[in-house]
């Protein structure tokens, strides 16, 4: 009878051996398999983020791919808008050319140029050129009363554009007196505060020289009345100093994450670091820029009828008032396809050309777009050239904020940021923060860096320590128990030692268990913790290195200051033409 007992209680005592045995054995597997769980869900994490880049990435190239479709698509509806409205517009302006040419030549009859006239007055009832050409082949003609009734109808179309072609022919076919007339006529009608775009092609002539002496200083004391006039509205100086910080934010470089890839992953100063190198890259870009402008030495052609003829060619051919609609929303499409479709960019690009096909500028402003969007405006580039000069005060003023501004910017204390996200395994048993900065030498940082990692590390490692006491509280209980037992059958005893024993080499296995996975995981924080300082070491050398590459980029301030100084005295208008006349002993038919 005791030996069955005491074989049932052997028999209760294996099983709840294996039982501990498979809960120990559980609980290490669990450990486990939550450490990988974490390691896994931090690779999905990543690459779940990477996935939502590349989806909103394809996302933004579809949207920007459609933006361009439709703005192509709009482009030809409002080409062909332009061409079925204004179409004709276009036919005279090459009429226009052809007739002064023809001037020079003799080679076109009177009847012809008679009937082309009078068609293009039939065809363009609105617009102010055609009138003009009537006008101008009844001068040929010595017409004197259709000469003053075409001129008053072209007149009442358009004064300005009138009087100041009038005024350029007449200087083109040497009557200077006229020609003066005409201008003089021209300017007494204008407003400083509303000029036509029309205007650019005065600044033209003064930097061609093309009204003669007389006509360049009877311009140039117009304008600086102008000027002086609305240099009194502070705001208006403060409208065109802003126009040229937008031209110089138009040369801010792009970002500089790739070069610094270490500096831009820890360091919470990285965004204005990365601002201002870009900012302070913009004076390389504005000397290339505009250093060449300086240095141009314009010659103009031998002939006052090359000069002339050109700026003429231009005014024909600009914008009429009522194509300017259809000109805009032609340049908003066109903006969003030469921008890849990106609307924001498009819209940035537009502040400049919607403001050079506005309908009215003041003085000062068609300075400023003569100088920044010589394109738009139709003008040359020594006319380009002589505005650059004339607006170096705001270019200047402009540069010295701008500067100002980027450098005021730069972070005067880098820094250093480690937390848990910089690497898997600071994710894992999450790394408290650290920061250190970069005025501190670099091995002192890397010794409080590491120290970090080590008070960090340490309740993490000491999580693997294999817990004996609370797991020796079962096992001792049970031991203890059977021994007791052993004072009224020695079975017991026997039971008690087997058990113990057992238990003994079963918390052992499990304690070197644990141990191996401590050593594991002090392995691979120590891993974690070089990763940590290479990052650091690198992020060093590249504060450094973007110390050098801002002062030298910074330092070239000095070089566009010296340019837009250079500008200054660069745009002094050329030499007027002498006075001619085409044909010997011809009346001065000037019908003025």
């Amino acid at each position: 009878m005791p030996e069955q007992h005491d074989q049932h209680l052997r028999d209760q005592v294996a099983k709840l051996e294996r039982i501990v045995l498979r809960v120990e054995e559980g609980v290490g597997d669990v450990g486990v398999r939550v450490e990988g769980v974490s390691r896994r869900a931090e690779e999905v994490n990543d690459r779940l983020q990477a996935l939502t880049r590349a989806f909103e990435d394809y996302v933004l190239v579809a949207a920007r791919t459609a933006n361009v479709q439709r703005a192509e698509t709009r482009i030809g509806v409002v080409e062909g808008r332009l061409n079925s409205e204004f179409g004709h517009y276009k036919v005279v302006r090459n009429v226009a050319t052809g007739m002064l040419q023809g001037f020079d030549t003799g080679i076109v009859s009177d009847d012809t140029m008679r009937d082309v006239g009078e068609e293009l007055m039939i065809k363009t009832p609105r617009y102010w050129l055609a009138p003009v050409l009537v006008g101008l082949r009844a001068w040929i003609a010595d017409e004197p009363e259709i000469c003053d009734q075409a001129l008053g109808v072209a007149f009442q179309r358009s004064p300005d554009k009138t009087s100041l072609f009038m005024a350029l022919v007449l200087r083109r076919q040497g009557r200077g007196e006229a020609s003066l007339r005409w201008l003089r006529h021209y300017l007494i009608a204008l407003d400083p505060l509303e000029l036509g775009r029309e205007f650019a092609m005065v600044l033209e002539s003064i930097s061609q020289g093309a009204f003669g002496p007389a006509g360049v200083a009877m311009v140039q004391e117009r304008l600086d009345e102008w000027r002086s006039q609305l240099l009194r509205d502070e705001s208006r100086e403060q409208a065109q100093i802003d126009r040229w910080r937008a031209e110089l934010e138009r040369h801010v470089g792009s970002s500089s994450a790739d070069r610094f890839p270490r500096l831009a992953a820890i360091s919470p100063q990285w965004p204005q670091m990365d601002e201002a190198l870009a900012r302070a890259a913009a004076h390389g870009s504005l000397i290339d820029a505009y250093a060449t402008m300086a240095g141009e030495v314009h010659v103009p052609p031998a002939r006052v009828e090359d000069h002339v003829d050109d700026i003429l060619d231009q005014l024909v051919r600009g914008y009429d008032d009522e194509e300017l609609p259809l000109r805009r929303e032609h340049a908003e499409h066109q903006a969003v396809v030469d921008n890849g479709g990106d609307l924001d960019a498009a819209r940035h690009a537009l502040d400049t050309d919607l403001l050079a096909l506005d309908r009215t500028h003041d003085y000062l402003t068609i300075q400023s777009e003569s100088a920044l969007n010589p394109g738009k405006l139709g003008v040359s580039r020594a006319t380009q050239r002589m505005a650059v000069s004339s607006c170096h005060a705001w270019f200047d003023r402009a540069h010295a904020l701008y500067t100002r501004d980027y450098r005021g910017g730069v972070p005067g204390d880098v820094r250093a940021v480690f937390d848990q996200t910089h690497t898997l395994a600071g994710a894992v048993f999450r790394l408290p923060s650290w920061t250190g900065s970069f005025a501190t030498p670099m091995d002192e940082l890397e010794r409080d860096l590491a120290a970090h990692w080590r008070r960090a590390a340490q309740p993490f490692l000491a999580s693997f320590d294999f817990p004996w006491t609370r797991r020796l509280i079962l096992p001792v209980a049970v031991t203890a128990g059977l021994a007791l037992c052993a004072f009224q059958h020695l079975g017991f005893l026997l039971a008690a030692v087997i058990v113990g024993g057992v238990w003994a080499l079963v918390l052992w296995s499990q304690s070197q268990t644990a141990e191996q996975r401590r050593e594991a995981a002090r392995k691979q924080l120590q891993s974690a913790e070089q990763d940590s300082l290479r990052q650091l070491r690198g992020a060093g050398a590249e504060v450094v290195d973007w110390s050098t590459a801002f002062r030298q980029a910074d330092q070239r301030e000095q070089e566009v200051r010296a340019v837009i100084a250079d500008l200054a005295t660069a745009g002094v208008p050329t030499a007027a033409h002498e006075r001619r006349r085409t044909e010997t002993g011809t009346p001065d038919r000037s019908y003025t």
